[in-house]
């Protein structure tokens, strides 16, 4: 959605008083301004004030188009019938109050004496913007004599101040500095009467306002602690002290100045300098009449003299890329979720049905915007019976290819699909649809684009001061400083702000094993140990175990994913209990496990005969099962860069690698862990995933001559989905070892694997895998002695799945022999490439 046109804020429409006023203001043709030559210092602005009664009042935004052209040009008198009417037209000037900001039908002109003159230094400072308390020379103070007015206003002609009834024309004292004294006791609400050429605006004087951020603010964020750090930092239309518009903060300690510029002040910041708050490196402007939609971008001056424009690293909206800026955001979107919301924390996610469908959005679906989406994905997820989507990362980023893992915008999601409310209606509609969203979110690293976070106002500050530490080896990316407490605080609210202000109910963080070492890809020399002489990174450790403690603390019912994928001790555990290693937990919800994922695939792509040589690829997850939460993630990495999708990683003809891929999925959904599969593998798709087109859905089209074995794989997903969801022996105990008991792990000659899942009462779910291409009829397998009959629930070589059919369709009832070290047992037909799911009859 591109934004809406720089305006002067939420209502730039004029009244029907300041119309009428002027249209009489105006002449009948266009004021052609010139400066006039006068014998006294007091006439200096004579003609600039008949320009100016003759001038429209504009708006700030319309009249700085004017100004940018008239930086060099002088006033003009106006010669015609019309100079008649001065001081009636002048009288008729719109003056605003300055809270109801209504036309004043009259305004007593002051003499103004020549105010004390701005320090050299002080102007030098504002022209170079490296002024750090802009207010303390701009906008109205009192001085010996009265109350001295100061404006900076480049390009202007001439600038009078508003006050009530009170007219002040202030002298041009060069360079866009404009200053007045007035004899008058107390400094008053006041607004600027601003004359360019042609034109005239009057706007309230943003240097006349209290700062908009209060102690409590700048301490939480000095501390590193400011939980909502998004609601103090980054650009938020409000209205202060009686006027609407928008309050600018921004962070950025190394700065020798900053100013704001965008859309209302045609992308010159020069009359816009900001202050800097204190030792805690923030920066702030209020601007009146700046509103929601106007671009936006920071101008800083660095240490060492020159500028950048940086996008706002709390932006809450950008620009669709590759445009750069980012956009003054105010959310009306009202949710409709309480439901889900009230019962999404019922129980744990590790004792509760999962299954994820991972979805890249700009693909699923190419061309959808976020609202459209809306009405696409919730009725697909549901129907195929996933209990949460994944989404890969939304926040913006400037290279799609990227597929959002080099983000640049932490705080705002992509708007190539749509503003943040568009996003809000899709998290929105899959709640209501029973779905959860979760959200890859990648805290480890961030791009190096010059208008992004990369060394953002002169010198490292969101990356480390140590270049060998900075550097992100693999990427080419620049790693977090997780050790400054600011750093981690941006990253600890970014956590909280998903999930507080989009309803987000999980974050998968992305990369975790490159936080946690300091020799991750790095060779010896190219790091330096920690305090202990370890490799951990102790400062990402304590950033990781914050993150979620925050979260978890903050916003119930979400759950924390670690894309980590080497034997770190207590990923999963809790972050105050330590564990062999002497750290304590890092305090995830759930792991993916990574080393399932890639033993399992190294089994399938083998051809069967071969199989039994790596029986153990398939049994070894056992050993350390309940180690951590687990993910079992089939997810976008592994069916990428000619990795192969994941039915042609199978090997065998078109009916093998269907069936094989059919017995994997059933393999896996009754394995303990939660279930995670990528956009696509669900209908079996031979190509592997392109973010530039995405899944290749007419392999679902009924003209299509195979379309019934891709749909039949699809329907093997809902229905396991299906029975997973119903059957708590699948999920209540996924993390402890009484919820699984081997029947048959060792029969590599066969290609066999059996065993027995459990719930919290016992009953039991026994699954069954014949990963070889022959029918075994008659195959005694062990089980207890307690369930008079079993009954298949689920079979993967059923004939709608696109299988064989073969199968056990009546009630296999337990015989008294025992076998597999069990009192009982049962005479299966175990089809070729399947799994089968039998429950108590």
């Amino acid at each position: 959605m591109t934004p809406r046109p720089s305006s002067s804020g939420p209502d730039p429409k004029k009244t029907a008083e300041e119309k009428s006023a002027a249209k009489k203001a105006a002449p009948p043709q266009k004021a052609v301004a010139k400066k006039t030559t006068a014998k006294k210092a007091t006439a200096k602005k004579a003609t600039a004030k008949k320009a100016a009664a003759k001038a429209p009042v504009a708006t700030e935004t319309t009249a700085a188009k004017t100004a940018a052209a008239a930086k060099k040009t002088v006033a003009k008198k106006t010669v015609g019938k019309e100079t008649v009417a001065k001081k009636a037209v002048a009288k008729k000037t719109p003056a605003r109050k300055p809270a109801a900001k209504k036309a004043v039908k009259a305004a007593v002109p002051v003499e103004v004496a020549v105010s004390p003159s701005l320090d050299a230094v002080d102007r030098e400072r504002l022209l170079a913007g490296t002024h750090h308390d802009p207010h303390s020379v701009l906008g109205a103070h009192s001085v010996p004599g009265g109350v001295a007015f100061r404006a900076f206003r480049p390009y202007a002609l001439a600038v009078t101040v508003l006050s009530g009834e009170l007219r002040v024309e202030l002298h041009d004292d060069g360079d866009g500095f404009f200053s007045g004294l007035v004899p008058i006791q107390e400094v008053p609400v006041h607004r600027l009467l601003v004359t360019y050429e042609g034109t005239a605006q009057e706007v309230d004087d943003p240097y006349r306002f209290l700062p908009t951020l209060g102690d409590l603010d700048l301490h939480l964020i000095g501390e590193g602690r400011h939980e909502q750090l998004w609601q103090a930092l980054g650009a938020h239309p409000v209205t202060h002290e009686g006027v609407a518009g928008t309050r600018f903060t921004v962070w950025a300690p190394n700065a020798r100045g900053v100013r704001v510029a965008g859309g209302f002040n045609f992308w010159d910041g020069t009359g816009h300098p900001m202050r800097s708050l204190g030792g805690t490196g923030v920066w702030e402007l209020f601007l009146p009449g700046v509103g929601a939609g106007e671009l936006y971008k920071f101008e800083i001056t660095r240490p060492d003299g020159s500028r950048t424009f940086r996008a706002d690293p709390l932006a809450r909206r950008t620009e669709v890329p590759p445009a750069t800026s980012s956009v003054v955001h105010a959310s009306d979107y009202t949710w409709g979720d309480e439901e889900w919301l009230a019962r999404r924390a019922a129980a744990p996610a590790h004792e509760a049905p999962l299954s994820v469908y991972e979805v890249h959005l700009a693909s699923w679906r190419p061309g959808l915007t976020y609202r459209e989406l809306a009405e696409q994905l919730p009725a697909y997820v549901a129907d195929l019976g996933f209990t949460h989507v994944e989404l890969m990362p939304v926040a913006e980023h400037p290279f799609g290819g990227s597929w959002g893992y080099q983000v640049t915008g932490f705080y705002a999601p992509t708007a190539r699909l749509g503003d943040p409310d568009d996003f809000k209606y899709l998290v929105d509609r899959l709640h209501q649809a029973g779905i959860g969203v979760l959200m890859d979110w990648v805290p480890a690293h961030f791009p190096r684009d010059d208008w992004a976070l990369a060394e953002f106002d002169g010198r490292p500050l969101y990356e480390h001061s140590d270049p060998l530490r900075a550097a992100h080896p693999d990427w080419g990316t620049l790693e977090f400083d997780f050790g400054r407490r600011e750093v981690r605080n941006f990253l600890v609210a970014n956590a909280v702000y998903w999930c507080e202000e989009f309803h987000i109910d999980g974050l998968r963080v992305d990369a975790v094993a490159s936080m946690l070492y300091l020799d991750y890809s790095r060779e010896p020399g190219q790091w330096t140990p920690n305090e202990h002489g370890g490799r951990e990174n102790l400062d990402a450790v304590a950033f990781l175990q914050e993150m979620n403690a925050t979260v978890y603390r903050r916003v119930p019912g979400v759950v924390t994913v670690a894309e980590e994928s080497t034997a770190w001790d207590g990923v999963t555990r809790a972050t105050h209990h330590k564990g062999p290693s002497g750290f304590g937990g890092l305090g995830f919800g759930l792991k993916w496990n990574m080393g399932w994922m890639h033993d399992s695939l190294e089994y399938m792509s083998h051809e069967p005969v071969h199989r039994k040589y790596h029986h153990g690829e398939m049994t070894f997850s056992m050993v350390y099962a309940y180690s951590e939460n687990y993910v079992l993630p089939i997810s976008h990495d592994e069916v990428v860069h000619g990795k192969k999708s994941l039915v042609s990683k199978m090997p065998g003809d078109w009916w093998q690698q269907r069936a094989n891929e059919r017995a994997y999925l059933g393999f896996m959904w009754a394995h303990p862990g939660k279930q995670l599969l990528f956009m696509g593998q669900e209908f079996a798709q031979g190509a592997e995933w392109s973010e530039a087109h995405g899944p290749d859905w007419w392999l679902l089209d009924p003209e299509y001559g195979a379309a019934a074995d891709h749909r039949g794989m699809r329907d093997l997903v809902r229905d396991l989905n299906t029975v997973y969801r119903v059957t708590p022996a699948l999920w209540q105990r996924d993390t402890h070892p009484s919820g699984f008991a081997w029947v048959v792990g060792d029969a590599a000659e066969d290609n066999v694997l059996a065993f027995l899942r459990l719930d919290a009462d016992g009953t039991p779910l026994l699954a069954v895998s014949n990963f070889a291409p022959v029918v075994r009829p008659d195959y005694r397998l062990g089980v207890p002695d307690d369930v008079p009959a079993w009954h298949e629930v689920l079979n993967t070589d059923a004939a709608r799945y696109g299988g064989g059919d073969v199968g056990n369709p009546d009630p296999v009832k337990p015989e008294p022999q025992g076998w597999h070290g069990r009192p009982a047992s049962v005479r299966l037909t175990l089809p070729p490439l399947s799994t089968v799911w039998l429950r108590p009859a």
